[in-house]
């Protein structure tokens, strides 16, 4: 073969192999690493292969509500149910609706079954609370002993009083479509703004802030005091804890509390109003006083006798003293503040909501927490024998399709055998660090379905192989030696393999879009491994190949290599006739 001349450049497409190489290296080590660094080595396993409990609840109409059943409901009654189990340490749980009326819940193993089947289909804990005092949600360090801050005036430097910035406001059964009446337009004042915290002057950061003094007239035990300085309402974890330990409160006893989002730490009084008092909560649309969405509350003849004492007693004291708490589960969902005592059976919250936030507290006061009532129709019990042996036959079925590709590999390719087993190896890796490292980044558990994914994800990883194998070695028997077989069979192999990748990974997103629960684990994993073999292809498999084709071994095609020239049936190499043109084809 000639040589080339002098100053050509090598095909774009050689590149430099060796870096590529070094690079998938680098982001191999670096996923590993990552593995460790988070301590987590292995996968989480869904409630299939860890075990636990499976609940099935069919929706039920509640008396004086027949269409209850719809969808919002449902939906609504999903994430307080998902809120709830994982209220109680689950962070695996999986709480997702079934058709038109069931909602399917799944909880792994390790979690309390009978305390979770009471709890997930029964009528949340709903109450409306006073607030005593409230602070920023992170826990407040111990102070210095300092005469000064116990202030005779009950009121301390680091008294954040802060709520949500709405207001309760006397409401009618009317729409604000309708005429305002007298008792409506008696509160149309503008929400009274929370007082903000002063910002703690640069210059000091080794002084600890003051804990908040409880306001004059508030009669917080010490203990109390003492458990709502150390109320950390910054994590998910710390809010659940919290959320379990007060809804498992007395309703007659006072306790501390997260704001859902954990902005506000609260110390609330005995609930003074319970949601069964409240018949009926609905969000609206304010375009005669300009307020926006509103929540208008109906109570029931004893409820409204409450609700005008409650709000009468808050209406005299000072913020944050005015506030009361709406109690879900533990948790504050709102905390309006009051000007006045509401009496009449209704009433009206306001105050910067959007219409979704306004329709899902309407729902929360409406129904009591959840919009509907549930049987369980169904619970199953999933042990981790079982889930153990269906993984170790998932394992066995994998490690069998597995032997098959390598003896089908070797016996037929031969030496060529060695780079899909490289490549094999190597996706497996990515794939293994990957799914690994998903687990506490977005929850992903692996189940028997996305087993299954992983090993459908074999054949399709070596069907890549297969593709440009035989494109090399189609370029063989054209009569052409192995280092511009390696670089003119790539271009055709490589658009079929992304035209076959393409359709997979087509097939698992539409899988993925259109399922729910396990199934879609499968498309999940399915997707993954299709987009890891592209990479694995192109960075891997490509460079090691152009890189062997410059070893003797393969280039001299030795039996061995599943290269050789005579055994493919190779023509006569490539001459070029004197006088005529070179032809130029793609590299």
């Amino acid at each position: 073969m000639a040589a080339p001349k002098k100053g050509r450049r090598a095909p774009a497409s050689q590149g430099h192999p060796g870096r590529t190489l070094i690079l998938v290296l680098i982001a191999m080590v670096g996923l590993i690493g990552g593995m460790f660094y988070s301590g987590t080595l292995t996968p989480r396993l869904g409630i299939d292969l860890a075990g636990g409990t499976s609940f099935t609840l069919a929706a039920q109409n509640q008396p004086g509500k027949p269409n209850a059943i719809n969808e919002t409901n449902m939906k609504t009654a999903a994430g307080i149910m998902e809120r709830r189990v994982n209220g109680l340490g689950v962070t695996e749980s999986e709480v997702q609706t079934q058709g038109s009326n069931h909602i399917i819940v799944n909880i792994p193993k390790g979690t309390d079954a009978k305390q979770a089947r009471e709890q997930v289909g029964t009528t949340a804990q709903l109450g409306f609370r006073p607030v005593l005092t409230t602070t920023a949600g992170t826990k407040t360090p111990e102070p210095e002993p300092n005469p000064s801050q116990s202030g005779a005036n009950g009121k301390g430097k680091g008294d954040k009083a802060s709520g949500d910035k709405t207001k309760v406001q006397p409401g009618t059964q009317q729409s604000p479509s309708s005429k305002p009446t007298t008792q409506g337009r008696a509160v149309t004042d503008s929400l009274k703004k929370a007082p903000s915290a002063k910002p703690t002057p640069s210059g000091k950061p080794s002084t600890p802030p003051a804990p908040p003094t409880p306001p004059a007239g508030a009669d917080i035990p010490p203990a109390l005091q003492k458990q709502f300085n150390a109320l950390d309402c910054s994590t998910k974890k710390s809010r659940a804890a919290a959320g379990e330990k007060a809804a498992n409160t007395k309703p007659s006893d006072p306790i501390v509390a997260c704001k859902e989002d954990g902005a506000q730490k609260y110390v609330l009084g005995p609930v003074g109003v319970e949601g069964t008092d409240v018949s009926g909560a609905k969000a609206v649309f304010d375009s005669q006083q300009g307020q926006g969405w509103i929540v208008q509350m109906d109570f029931t003849s004893e409820g409204g006798k409450k609700f005008g004492d409650v709000t009468g007693k808050l209406a005299a004291k000072a913020p944050p003293q005015n506030q009361f708490g709406i109690v879900l589960d533990g948790a504050v969902v709102s905390s309006p503040s009051v000007d006045k005592a509401i009496m009449g059976g209704g009433a009206t919250i306001s105050g910067g909501f959007t219409q979704q936030s306004a329709e899902d507290l309407g729902n929360m006061l409406s129904y009591g927490a959840l919009p509907l009532s549930f049987k369980i129709d169904d619970e199953t019990t999933v042990t981790a024998a079982l889930g153990g042996e269906q993984l170790q036959a998932g394992l066995i079925a994998g490690a069998i399709g597995l032997g098959l590709v390598i003896i089908y590999l070797v016996a037929y390719y031969r030496g060529l055998a060695l780079v899909a087993l490289a490549s094999l190896g190597v996706s497996a890796v990515l794939t293994y660090t990957i799914m690994t490292l998903l687990g506490p980044a977005i929850g992903f558990a692996l189940n028997l379905p996305a087993v299954c994914g992983a090993i459908v994800a074999i054949g399709i990883t070596a069907d890549s192989f297969i593709v440009y194998f035989e494109r090399i070695r189609d370029e063989i028997r054209e009569g052409r030696t192995l280092r511009p077989a390696v670089e003119r069979g790539w271009p055709r192999a490589r658009r079929t393999i992304l035209v076959s990748d393409f359709v997979s990974f087509l097939a698992a997103a539409v899988l993925f879009a259109v399922t729910v629960g396990k199934v879609q684990g499968f498309a999940f994993t399915l997707g993954l491994t299709t987009v890891l073999d592209v990479v694995v292809v192109f960075f891997f498999t490509k460079p090691l190949m152009t890189l062997l084709a410059r070893r003797k071994f393969f280039s001299d095609g030795h039996p061995w290599s599943g290269l050789d020239p005579k055994r493919l049936g190779a023509k006569p190499p490539l001459r070029r006739r004197r006088g005529a043109a070179p032809t130029t084809k793609e590299a």
